[in-house]
């Protein structure tokens, strides 16, 4: 590799790695430091199902959509989608060319530590792992506080709806909800790993048919359609937040797509139980994002045919409570055959598909935690990277669920906190992704021995864009998405990252400098 990480005799030492066909999976992990702890069984579709059924552009775009509606409308979400898919691909193809040279369930923290050497090691790596972890957290708190809203909003349209008397659950039965929900996903991921990958592969499954069938089924029931002129070239400038720039609508309006394009970090978490890991963890990330751009398109496509009444749609007082996807599938059952059933039988293919994301985001997350803590840089890290008889990091697991539901519990407070909390989800996460990146192409750029996949002459071009994609997300995303400002508009997005940032650049300045030398070897 020529490059160390750490100088201390704890620290994983450097050994070239050897990318030839006949190196097997377990002697790579070994030329990065460890021994096989997990069980590796994932096939390359495996592999890609957590990470496609992770990203699941109906859980996202199904969440976001009254963003997209209320920021520019039809034509941020037509366009802004292929803009921001082909971005986020440039992203991913950078992190699988990293990923195919270090194949481990560490992913981005230990390819930070490999690219930056002995004297930056440590620290960079330090930062990488936490906005990393906590960055998977807020996604899980997220996911499945997305699906307990949804849950909710099931409920209030099956009993009447809210112009009809119906049942609107507190935010207390909300918070129940996702409390269940995450307990039910760290029983799912206490189970062995072959089941896990079934799951996994169901879920991937149900996310492709439930996005064609909707796209196809909804705009075909609805009996008023937009036309084509209104989806393509709509923008709509009435959101009621005192915003009027156009391009600044547009830009506030990309975060419905961004936000769903994110968690493929996950192929890469699972490296270390997947076969042919440095081929089939970069095929994973890449597939996945790819296959998404493509469904989560077309799915926009075939919901925005069906709405005609966007200031409708995203009013509170629609009978879904101004969840405006829920309007939509509810009103083109209703007007079509006089009950919305359909509709809420359509909101519960969603459900589905949210609780399958959920499902691989404790996933990913519990293997992040295993491999962050089996590294030494969490409290109490070796309890967190036991695994059990079926060689699943179960304590891992559990952890992961309970600070979810830790996070989600700000919402009780306050939704603007809970916002905040949530919004590291993607600007967080992305600050994970371009670390390493900026590393393979600034400090690491001669030292970079690639694996199987890589992208020639073209990496250090991806790499640059990548990281200059990343760096202008987490600005414009800052952004005020209201005016006037007050402490109810206030975009705590940046209080939140920064919160974060401080939290960690304490920790390493007063603590973690004296003991976190980097990944470990466990040989």
């Amino acid at each position: 590799m020529g490059i160390g990480i750490g100088i201390s005799a704890d620290s994983a030492p450097y050994i070239p790695l050897d990318h030839e066909p006949n190196v097997t999976d377990d002697a790579r992990l070994n030329q990065l430091g460890y021994k096989q702890e997990l069980s590796r069984s994932l096939s390359a579709i495996a592999n890609f199902s957590v990470t496609f059924s992770i990203i699941s552009v109906i859980t996202g775009l199904t969440t976001m959509y009254s963003t997209g509606l209320t920021f520019g409308g039809p034509v941020t979400m037509v366009y802004g989608w292929p803009i921001v898919g082909v971005l986020t691909m440039i992203v991913g193809l950078a992190m699988a060319e990293i990923c195919s040279a270090y194949p481990t369930s560490g992913g981005l923290y230990f390819w930070s530590a490999r690219l930056c050497g002995n004297e930056w090691g440590p620290m960079v790596s330090w930062f990488t792992g936490w906005f990393n972890i906590v960055g998977q957290w807020a996604v899980t708190t997220s996911v499945d506080f997305s699906l307990a809203q949804l849950i909710q909003v099931i409920i209030l349209l099956s009993t009447g709806g809210k112009n009809g008397g119906g049942y609107e659950a507190s935010k207390y039965v909300v918070i129940a909800f996702h409390g269940a929900i995450l307990s039910m996903h760290a029983i799912i991921n206490s189970l062995p790993i072959s089941v896990l990958s079934f799951f996994g592969q169901l879920a991937a499954v149900w996310n492709l048919l439930g996005v064609v069938l909707l796209m196809i089924l909804i705009p075909s029931v609805a009996t008023e359609r937009a036309s084509a002129k209104f989806v393509f070239t709509h923008f709509n400038t009435d959101n009621g937040e005192g915003i009027n720039s156009k391009v600044y609508i547009f830009v506030l309006g990309l975060l419905m797509s961004q936000y769903t394009l994110t968690g493929y970090d996950a192929s890469a978490h699972m490296t270390e139980e997947t076969k042919n890991a440095d081929k089939n963890g970069p095929k994973g990330i890449i597939s996945a994002i790819g296959i998404s751009i493509i469904f989560g398109w077309g799915y926009l496509l075939g919901i925005t045919f069906a709405v005609t009444d966007i200031p409708y749609l995203l009013s509170e007082d629609n009978d879904a409570g101004g969840y405006a996807i829920a309007e939509i599938f509810y009103l083109a059952f209703k007007n079509r055959y006089g009950s919305g059933v359909g509709g809420i039988i359509c909101l519960g293919v969603i459900a589905i598909a949210i609780f399958f994301c959920g499902m691989s985001s404790v996933t990913s997350n519990s293997r992040m935690v295993y491999a962050f803590s089996r590294d030494g840089a969490m409290p109490l890290s070796s309890l967190w990277h036991k695994v059990n008889k079926q060689e699943v990091p179960i304590n891992a697991v559990w952890l992961s669920a309970f600070i979810s539901f830790c996070m989600a519990l700000t919402s009780l407070g306050s939704l603007v906190a809970f916002q905040a909390m949530v919004s590291i989800a993607t600007i967080g996460l992305y600050i994970a992704y371009a670390l390493p990146i900026f590393f393979r192409v600034s400090l690491g750029r001669k030292s970079f021995v690639p694996g199987p996949f890589n992208l020639g002459r073209y990496g250090v071009v991806v790499g640059w864009i990548a990281v200059l994609w990343v760096a202008t997300i987490s600005v414009l995303f800052s952004l005020p998405v209201a005016y006037p400002v007050t402490s109810e508009t206030l975009n705590y997005t940046p209080v939140a990252v920064g919160g974060l940032l401080f939290i960690t650049v304490s920790w390493w300045i007063v603590s973690a400098r004296h003991w976190f030398t980097g990944p470990i070897t466990n040989i």
